[in-house]
C-alpha cells in the first residue's frame, strides 16, 4: 500500500468515525476504499471492523452527557447486542460474503421510514398501551430487545447502517430525546463492533496496518462528529439520518 493510498484509509476512517457518531453507516466508506486497494471482502470487512472499533469509543466518551440516567436501559439492551454481535460474527465466518446483501437495503428503507414517522409513531404506541391500561414499557419491552438482537446479528456480520436502524427501533419504542437515543445507539452499536472484533482477531485474518489507520482517523473523527451531532435540533438530526441512510441503500443497491 503507497503513502497515497494509506492517506486514503486514514482519511476514510475519520470520516466514518464521524458519520458513525452522528448517523452510523461509516462502513460504507471505508470498505469499498479498502476493496478498491486490492483487500480481499472478508479480510477488508474484518480489518474495517476491528479499526472502527476505537472509533465507537470515542463516540461514546464525546455523547458521554446524553447517557446519564440511561444505566439500565443499556444494561438491558446491550445483552441483546452482545448477543447477536457474536452471532453475526460467527455468520460472516461461516457464510458466504455476499449472504445478506439482498436484505440490506430493505433494511436500510424500513429504518429511514421508522426514523421519519418516529414521532407520530412513538406517540401512537404510547396512546395504544395507556388505552389498553398497559404500562409503558420502560426500555421498550420484548419487541425492542428482540430487534436490538436482530440488528446486533446484522452488525456483526456487516454492519453497514447499523446506527440508522437501532435510531429507527429506539425511537420508536423509547420515548426519550433522539439525542440520548443516539448517544445509547452508539453504545449498543459499539458493544457489537467490538465482540465482533475480538471474535475477529482471534479466528481471522487481519490487516493491522489497515486496522492502525482507520483506527487513528476514526478516534479523531468520532469526537468531531459529536460535536457536530450535539448541536443539531431533533429535525435536522433525523434529517441527516435520512439523507445518508439514502446515499447508502443506493450505494448497496448499484453495488
Amino acid at each position: 500500500m503507497t503513502w497515497l493510498e494509506q492517506l486514503a484509509v486514514l482519511g476514510a476512517g475519520f470520516a466514518a468515525g464521524g458519520i458513525n457518531t452522528i448517523v452510523g453507516s461509516g462502513t460504507l466508506i471505508t470498505f469499498p476504499v479498502l476493496l478498491a486497494f486490492g483487500l480481499p471482502p472478508v479480510t477488508a470487512n474484518v480489518s474495517n471492523n476491528v479499526g472502527l472499533v476505537p472509533g465507537g469509543l470515542s463516540g461514546v466518551y464525546g455523547y458521554r452527557r446524553e447517557l446519564a440516567g440511561q444505566r439500565d436501559r443499556l444494561l438491558r439492551l446491550g445483552t441483546a447486542s452482545l448477543l447477536g454481535g457474536i452471532t453475526g460474527a460467527v455468520l460472516l465466518l461461516v457464510l458466504p460474503p455476499d449472504a445478506f446483501k439482498a436484505i440490506v437495503p430493505v433494511l436500510i428503507a424500513v429504518a429511514l421510514v421508522l426514523v421519519v414517522v418516529q414521532p407520530w409513531l412513538a406517540g401512537w404506541v404510547k396512546r395504544r398501551r395507556e388505552n389498553d391500561g398497559a404500562p409503558v414499557p420502560q426500555h421498550g419491552g420484548p419487541i425492542l430487545y428482540t430487534a436490538v438482537f436482530a440488528t446486533g446479528v446484522y452488525g456483526g456480520y456487516f454492519g453497514a447502517a447499523q446506527g440508522v436502524l437501532l435510531v429507527g427501533l429506539l425511537g420508536v419504542f423509547v420515548h426519550d430525546d433522539i439525542q440520548r437515543l443516539n448517544a445509547a445507539k452508539n453504545v449498543l452499536a459499539g458493544i457489537v463492533n467490538t465482540v465482533a472484533g475480538l471474535i475477529f482477531i482471534v479466528v481471522a485474518e487481519v490487516d493491522w496496518r489497515v486496522v492502525a489507520l482507520i483506527a487513528l482517523g476514526s478516534v479523531i473523527g468520532a469526537q468531531f462528529g459529536a460535536k457536530m451531532g450535539r448541536r443539531m435540533p431533533p429535525v435536522v438530526l433525523r434529517a441527516v439520518i435520512v439523507v445518508v441512510g439514502l446515499v447508502a441503500m443506493i450505494r448497496l443497491v448499484l453495488s
